[in-house]
């Protein structure tokens, strides 16, 4: 008998070791690591435009040189599962008022996940298009919700997709399983989230800097978004552009260094350290300031107001701005 207990010990030892086989080495993981490590993680796809998964990516010749480079993403590596970003927020009841673009919650979110084959007990490597900030944004904002629901082993392509097809890497134009993943959500990490209330507070006493992550246009007035019920940024806030948050090589974006990003935020006016609140439109644009600040910048006080300013001027809320014509 203890020796059919101790085989069956050591048969979940070994369940346990495989699942935990590998340690990612950061929010962030290069194309050559992900190449080496294919099959000890799980990539997970993040787009919007999903018939590009199934769509050979398309490349221009430069007729003096000759070389070939990506104008247009398309495939997936081989045995990505597929996220559907625009599946990834939902509209909620916010003090009674239905409310767009929030994280699901915690039931939702867990089959959300788990309809797209995504399991428990192995590390999800996120990858986005990685042509344009927005598309980075989408694999940043799953990582915020994925973190908001208790799952530390997850990262993100440098580079996204764009990068792994400019070095020329394999690519498949398969369809997306549809099998059912076991991931599992665990109650909300408050922590990472701010309230319209914790705003307002930081607004009025400098108890958080806000850090706006809006296009300078939008952040001083002289534009908005049609959901977006006034012009301009909640007072007291910095603005930290979205066009600083990657450099493109090739014609895909990547991180900057740590050092690169703390230096940047001081020249914006904005404290790499302390209390802080990122914000943009909807809650997309400032997960990719909330991930540079909390991950690469390694400040875990900064928070995500999801919603955004469309739920602070939903809720009539004052902006300021320049004065228009």
């Amino acid at each position: 008998m203890k020796k059919i207990q101790g085989l069956i010990l050591f048969a979940c030892a070994m369940v346990t070791s495989v699942a935990y086989a590998i340690t990612l080495p950061g929010p962030v993981v290069n194309a050559e690591w992900l190449a080496n490590n294919l099959s000890a993680v799980q990539i997970v796809d993040v787009r919007s435009d999903i018939t590009s998964f199934g769509r050979n990516p398309e490349f221009v010749t430069d007729k003096a040189s000759g070389k070939k480079s990506l104008s247009e993403v398309g495939g997936h590596i081989e045995n990505s599962t597929l996220l559907n970003f625009k599946n990834a927020r939902v509209e909620r009841l916010v003090d009674g008022r239905k409310v767009k673009f929030l994280i699901p919650e915690q039931a939702d979110f867990e089959k959300y996940i788990q309809a797209a084959g995504i399991n428990a007990n192995k590390p999800i490597i996120l990858v986005p298009v990685g042509q344009d900030i927005s598309d980075v944004d989408e694999a940043l904002r799953m990582y915020w919700q994925f973190k908001v629901y208790g799952e530390n082993q997850v990262a993100v392509l440098d580079g996204g997709m764009a990068g792994w097809l400019a070095d020329g890497r394999t690519f498949v134009t398969s369809a997306a399983t549809k099998q059912v993943g076991n991931w599992v959500a665990k109650s909300a990490r408050k922590e990472l989230i701010a309230g319209s209330e914790d705003v307002a507070n930081a607004s009025k006493t400098g108890a958080a800097q806000l850090i706006d992550s809006r296009l300078p246009m939008q952040y001083f007035g002289t534009s908005k978004k049609p959901d977006i019920g006034a012009y301009g940024h909640i007072a007291g806030a910095k603005e930290f552009s979205p066009d600083l948050l990657t450099k493109s090589v090739n014609g895909a974006l990547y991180f900057f260094k740590p050092e690169t990003y703390s230096a940047l935020l001081i020249a914006n006016g904005i404290k790499p350290t302390g209390p802080a609140i990122s914000y943009c439109n909807t809650g997309h644009l400032a997960s990719g300031t909330w991930f540079i600040v909390s991950e690469l910048v390694g400040n875990k006080s900064i928070q995500l107001y999801d919603g955004s300013a469309y739920l602070w001027t939903l809720e009539g809320r004052p902006l300021q701005g320049v004065p228009l014509n």
